[in-house]
């Protein structure tokens, strides 16, 4: 199936650029991704930055900017490009930056749309296994399997209880920044399986129905970003701890819809038993 072609005209053609400007940016990483030389430095918050990230975020910045140069642009590497449109891009140019560094193919590039503050559109891309989900608000969730051409829906699963969910998360230490390791704890036990398949992937496999809940206990807005409209137009729910749906949040969870309101029970229990 080739990828919908009703998005070519909609938003000034924005869309139609989404998924070709993050291919192109998650692309420029694998020129970098393996090689034991590549430095790697550490920000201030202490997580990883290397070279990729830098490129790969200036690529994104370069070609937005070439067609749309009054657009905001908000990427993790760099200042902020203020915009007077109405329009935002924001861009993760590796989500899973430790993944990359150690040669594990399951980092992404997030590339994010936004009008008045409001999500319009979100990809994710897996550059190193070539595949890739797309989604724009009302037009559904798109899914290019690794080494394919042809673009399906992209469905959640059905699952409706977590003794029969997959659980997924990023780093299961990062709960413990918010002393939250009873959350992870408490829902791991529930769930059926408990995988560090996280990051961007991590939200691309619930929005593919091959796991069920994705959660995280620090986000930024570019992590996230691209992840909430992908995940609500394939079918899912995507929100803070508090259940806000809202890509400013700073925690996340994702799931299937079917498997949140038991979530949220949990989050809510074990935050209440915290204070």
């Amino acid at each position: 199936m080739r990828f919908p072609d009703n998005w070519d005209e909609l938003h000034g053609g924005r869309l139609q650029q989404l998924v070709p400007i993050a291919e192109a940016a998650g692309r420029s990483t694998l020129a970098y991704f393996g090689n034991s030389e590549l430095s790697v430095e550490s920000k201030a918050d202490a997580s990883p930055v290397t070279a990729a990230d830098r490129h790969a975020e200036q690529l994104v910045r370069k070609k937005v900017l070439e067609s749309f140069p009054q657009d905001e642009v908000l990427g993790e590497e760099f200042a902020v490009h203020v915009g007077t449109t109405g329009y935002r891009w924001i861009v993760d140019p590796i989500d899973g930056t430790k993944s990359f560094v150690a040669g594990v193919p399951l980092y992404s590039t997030l590339l994010a749309l936004e009008f008045n503050d409001q999500p319009i559109g979100g990809v994710i891309f897996i550059p190193a296994l070539q595949e890739c989900v797309a989604a724009a608000k009302g037009l559904g969730a798109w899914h290019r399997k690794s080494g394919g051409e042809d673009w399906f829906k992209a469905e959640v699963s059905q699952r409706r209880k977590l003794s029969e969910a997959i659980f997924v998360t990023s780093q299961v230490d990062s709960f413990d920044k918010i002393d939250a390791q009873e959350i992870y704890q408490a829902i791991q036990r529930q769930a059926w399986i408990t995988r560090t398949w996280g990051d961007g992937y991590g939200y691309l496999l619930v929005a593919t129905g091959r796991a069920d809940i994705m959660i995280d206990p620090v986000v930024n807005a570019w992590d996230i970003a691209a992840i909430r409209p992908i995940l609500e137009e394939a079918g899912g729910r995507f929100s803070d701890w508090s259940g806000t749906p809202t890509t400013r949040g700073e925690n996340a969870v994702g799931t299937n819809r079917k498997l949140h309101k038991e979530v949220m029970a949990i989050l809510t229990r074990e935050a209440t038993q915290r204070v």
